[in-house]
């Protein structure tokens, strides 16, 4: 990926992190937003940049319309082209539906989906022009298979979903390549919340008996960000363990 520019959203933490790794160990040059933790921020452009590639960082909101364009300019001037969007920030808000306010609900869709939607927006006309891109967006198994107290969640996700498969057809005569994967159980900083019996009730539904890492996520990103993925678009890789079967 030596000369790529890939843009992920989230991209300081987590699964977002991870996939700035990933990627930047393959090359790629690197612009990563993230909405709020400066020093986790800088501490990731400093060891990205120790692997000899370019790191823009940018703060603000994912459900911010605004915060896209900023984006896309920033990486227009800086790089002059975008190869990799990586659509990862999201949020939680996890209650019971019946105690889920309307703020608990909207937000997390503005963050999740809405903030995916204009990212898109945003960078794939760099992408139609140079008639080349990956977009990858990160939804989850709660958008496939739903997930109780997490009706907002799972909502989002399942949008995220549907979003993806549309763009995939909008854009795949313009050589740009729109997937999802799914990501099941993960160990970050979502699921470090939850008690010890609840992280041992979803691991006994589990094929492979265990949790994930941001690390095998990120290694399936790539691969979809990959010329090796050219062939593949609309399509959406569930990365569970097998908690799906």
């Amino acid at each position: 990926m030596k000369g790529k520019i890939a843009v992920i959203t989230g991209g300081t933490r987590g699964i977002g992190r991870a996939t700035a790794f990933e990627l930047a160990d393959r090359g790629a040059d690197l612009a990563l937003t993230y909405r709020g933790n400066d020093a986790a921020a800088e501490e990731t452009r400093r060891a990205l940049t120790e692997l000899g590639v370019k790191v823009e960082l940018l703060r603000g909101d994912a459900a911010d319309p605004e915060h896209s364009k900023h984006v896309a300019a920033v990486v227009k001037e800086k790089f002059g082209r975008i190869d990799i969007l990586v659509n990862n920030a999201g949020i939680t808000r996890d209650k019971l539906m019946l105690r889920m306010d309307a703020e608990d609900f909207d937000d997390v869709i503005k963050a999740n989906l809405n903030g995916a939607f204009y990212m898109m927006a945003a960078l794939a006309p760099m992408m139609i022009k140079q008639r080349y891109g990956r977009i990858i967006n990160v939804s989850s198994v709660a958008g496939l298979r739903g997930n109780p107290a997490q009706v907002n969640y799972a909502a989002s996700k399942a949008g995220l979903v549907g979003m993806t498969l549309s763009a995939a057809k909008e854009l795949g005569a313009r050589g740009v390549t729109v997937n999802a994967v799914a990501p099941g159980y993960i160990e970050t900083d979502m699921t470090e919340v939850l008690t010890d019996e609840q992280k041992a009730n979803m691991i006994k539904v589990i094929s492979l008996r265990r949790a994930g890492t941001p690390a095998e996520v990120a290694k399936a990103i790539a691969f979809l960000a990959s010329d090796a993925a050219a062939y593949i678009t609309g399509q959406v890789l569930g990365i569970d363990g097998g908690i799906s079967v």
